[in-house]
């Protein structure tokens, strides 16, 4: 019998997801997936923890030692999400003219409510360059949601496109005029300080970032 720690570190591998990103998935601490596939603990996985595995990763319960016959397709506890063939820079900026889908996956409507998500409008893209560095490195995934900006800025960190440059940046939002501070958290690069709202069109929130260990 394959051993199922083994299965699903092939799975992961397969889908190009990371530790982590599974844990966080589940609700659990970002080495809850790394310990349980390398260190056997837990024992074995919780009920409700495989099952919201295998929804995500596509795959019959049964392969993560579950019962046989659960449907992974059409779950109404899944939104999908769109992940993009575009970057948003963490740096001098990128180039944004093509926002093609490079496919997509379902996660667990209980983990957005976790993440405070605002609508169902997301997207992951990927970070370029380091200008976000500590919280944001080069390659991290990003989730953003796509229905929380406009209006509703706050102080945060949003994909922002000015022009036709597409950032990654810390918003800061002054409570009085409305106008904004572009922060890059790596103190290496300048702040753009005293922005016009109208000259700003926020993509969204981020929310959640993963990335590949090792």
């Amino acid at each position: 019998m394959t051993d199922i720690r083994t299965v699903l570190d092939q799975l992961i591998r397969d889908r190009g997801e990371s530790y982590d990103a599974m844990s966080r998935l589940l609700g659990r601490n970002p080495a809850y997936i790394q310990q349980f596939i390398r260190r056997g603990v837990p024992r074995k996985l919780d009920e409700e923890d495989r099952a919201t595995l295998a929804r995500y990763l596509g795959v019959d319960e049964a392969v993560l030692g579950g019962r046989s016959g659960s449907a992974p397709a059409g779950d109404p506890d899944l939104v999908r999400i769109r992940r993009l063939a575009v970057s948003a820079s963490a740096g001098p900026g990128s180039l944004a003219d093509r926002e093609d889908s490079a496919g997509s996956f379902a996660v667990d409507k209980g983990w957005l409510r976790r993440l405070g998500a605002r609508s169902n409008r997301l997207s992951m893209i990927q970070v370029q360059g380091d200008s976000m560095v500590p919280t944001l490195t080069h390659g991290d995934d990003i989730l953003v949601d796509e229905g929380d900006g406009g209006d509703r800025a706050r102080d945060g960190i949003y994909v922002l496109r000015i022009d036709d440059e597409v950032y990654v940046k810390r918003l800061a939002v002054d409570p009085f005029t409305r106008r904004y501070a572009i922060i890059s958290d790596n103190r290496d690069y300048p702040a753009w300080q005293d922005c016009d709202p109208a000259n700003v069109h926020l993509v969204g929130r981020v929310i959640w970032t993963g990335r590949r260990l090792g």
